[in-house]
């Protein structure tokens, strides 16, 4: 008799592994899910801000006076000093890839074409 008492606990032992394993693989799926989202947003993010960038210094290019140059002691304008700050922070600058992050940071010949080639 004590075999048929411990029959029904060890179903009962199964049917909460399977059902703890199917809520495990429902939450890894939910955090599949949301890592691809925060990706998402994040190159989302990068883009608005160099687009952002870009559009303060169009403005400020725009307000100056002409004849006046924007070039900083570095021989960089600001516009391509935020560019080469955002690229350090390892976002894609160029028009190829712009605003995705930048694998393993490595360099992009694009990326640095826009910001040390010679644009007039």
């Amino acid at each position: 008799m004590a075999q048929q008492a411990e029959q029904p606990a060890e179903e009962d032992l199964y049917h909460e592994l399977l059902a703890l394993k199917e809520s495990a693989e429902n939450t890894l799926a939910l955090a599949n899910k949301m890592t691809d989202e925060v990706a998402d947003l994040t190159e989302k993010n990068a883009e608005l801000r160099i687009e952002n960038v870009n559009l303060r210094n169009r403005l400020e290019e725009l307000s100056k006076p002409e004849g006046t140059t924007n070039q900083t002691k570095e021989g960089l304008s600001k516009s391509k000093k935020n560019l080469e700050k955002l690229y350090e922070q390892g976002y894609h600058v160029c028009t190829v890839l712009y605003g995705s992050r930048r694998e393993n940071n490595e360099d992009c010949a694009f990326c640095l074409d826009v910001i040390y080639g010679d644009r007039k």
